[in-house]
């Protein structure tokens, strides 16, 4: 048995048959879905010109622009500093002294289980910090904690025959999880990482409750602030494949991270030559 029909077998003729009309169908319905709203948009003259005039204008892209940059800014701290808090966390889970792992465990349930909306708030309302320093505390808050349990299991689904072994060569703590668990953990790891990192963009548009101009506050001036019968769905239709679009970045830079992780010679199989007659191990003795 091979390995493509382990889990199943080969699809026959009318199989094939049956899934190429069930694709066709599936296509066909999405495509009508589709129609049906663009006809629904162009029965509302939302593609008038009238509620399009306002992004030719030179100030409207500026403020786009700025929002966008606002956002990205938001989303590299917060990123970054996630990531460096979930490390934490997760070595803090992981440690082998019970008051760390009993505290590093408070905090990441904790802070997982609040809402990022009420500790951005909490940071911006309470502390009086600034709207940005709020936003980025809130979602490191959250994604870190949640990243450290992403951490911790990517860690723990290392096979415990890498961990015994390093441990039997006589390597410390510190050099099996930095040398053997961790670089194995990163493929497993790394979809998950990136699918919260995706959430942490998605979540930079939180910040417009608490005034900070990123990129949907822009969004929102636009709509609401010109006299052109309020343009929501044009700048619906232009922010929305632009949080598309760098969500779609985000996993094709995971898909390249991952593609040349495999290709590493740290992480791709060696060949070895089979011993040969009367070859010895390092340090044997030849036997007389």
């Amino acid at each position: 048995m091979t390995a493509t029909t382990a889990l199943y077998d080969v699809p026959g003729p009318r199989t094939k048959r049956r899934h190429l009309l069930y694709g066709v169908v599936a296509t066909v319905v999405i495509l009508a879905v589709l129609a049906w709203a663009v006809y629904l948009l162009i029965d509302t003259g939302q593609f008038s010109a009238r509620k399009w005039t306002p992004f030719a204008y030179v100030g409207i892209q500026k403020l786009l622009l700025e929002g966008l940059g606002n956002t990205l800014k938001a989303f590299a701290c917060a990123a970054v500093l996630s990531l460096a808090l979930g490390a934490v966390l997760a070595a803090g889970r992981l440690s082998d002294h019970a008051p760390v792992r009993w505290v590093s465990t408070l905090l990441v349930e904790f802070f997982r289980a609040m809402p990022v909306l009420v500790m951005i708030f909490f940071v911006y309302v309470a502390l009086k910090a600034e709207p940005l320093y709020a936003l980025i505390a809130g979602l490191t808050l959250y994604n870190g904690s949640v990243l450290a349990e992403v951490f911790r299991a990517g860690v723990h689904s290392v096979d415990r025959g890498q961990r015994e072994a390093a441990y039997a060569l006589g390597m410390r703590k510190t050099q099996v999880m930095t040398y053997v668990l961790v670089p194995q953990a990163v493929r497993a790891m790394l979809p998950t990482i990136i699918s919260q990192l995706v959430v942490a963009l998605k979540d930079t548009s939180l910040g417009f409750l608490i005034t900070y101009e990123e990129f949907l506050h822009a969004g929102k001036l636009i709509a609401s602030n010109l006299d052109y019968d309020l343009p929501f769905i044009p700048v619906v239709l232009i922010i929305s494949p632009i949080y598309i679009g760098m969500c779609m970045l985000l996993s094709w830079c995971a898909y390249r991270v991952a593609k040349r992780q495999r290709r590493s010679l740290k992480t791709e199989a060696v060949d070895v030559n089979a011993p040969e007659p009367g070859t010895l191990l390092p340090g044997a003795q030849q036997q007389r």
